[in-house]
């Protein structure tokens, strides 16, 4: 029986210089557009998805950290990074305060803290009037870090007229 010798690639380490938490990033040699220094990023963050488990951080908390990483990673000023997040859906569970996160899962809300590290950083968040009054969330549950909107769907709409682009998760 023939072995196939595969090589694998020799990448760096991931860095998370301006959001720890959140995945980091790996600086690609030779890559089509690379992140510029000059250049302004923005785009709205349309959070909907729950994370897989309590412990872990909003899938699109991450990305929007994630990216945040990429952008300080290549000395991007954090000023070029024009980000906002519009929670609903089952993402809002993941901005419940710290007390009322502990009585629904059982543990602290890690979502918070990286939520606080984003607003340095002059991240924006909103979270979704129509669907906390449709699901009877009174909004004192959530964090005070996060902005309550009208409606998430016209959020993203004004967003996306200012020319952010739409990131979905």
């Amino acid at each position: 029986m023939a072995t196939i010798n595969v090589a694998a690639a020799q990448w760096g380490q991931p860095k998370s210089l301006a959001v720890p938490e959140a995945d980091g990033y790996v600086e690609i040699p030779n890559a089509a557009l690379p992140p510029k220094k000059e250049s302004t990023y923005r785009a709205i963050f349309d959070a909907t998805r729950a994370a897989d488990k309590p412990g872990q951080l909003l899938p699109a908390l991450n990305m929007a950290g994630s990216e945040l990483n990429a952008l300080a990673a290549v000395a991007v000023p954090v000023q070029h990074a024009k980000f906002a997040l519009v929670f609903h859906g089952l993402a809002v569970d993941g901005i419940l305060d710290d007390t009322h996160y502990k009585t629904k899962f059982g543990t602290s809300n890690p979502n918070l803290k990286v939520i606080a590290e984003m607003k340095k950083q002059s991240v924006e968040f909103f979270v979704c009037g129509q669907y906390l009054a449709s699901e009877k969330i009174d909004p004192k549950t959530l964090t005070p870090d996060v902005a309550l909107a009208a409606d998430a769907l016209l959020v993203l709409m004004q967003y996306q007229n200012m020319g952010y682009a739409l990131m979905s998760f």
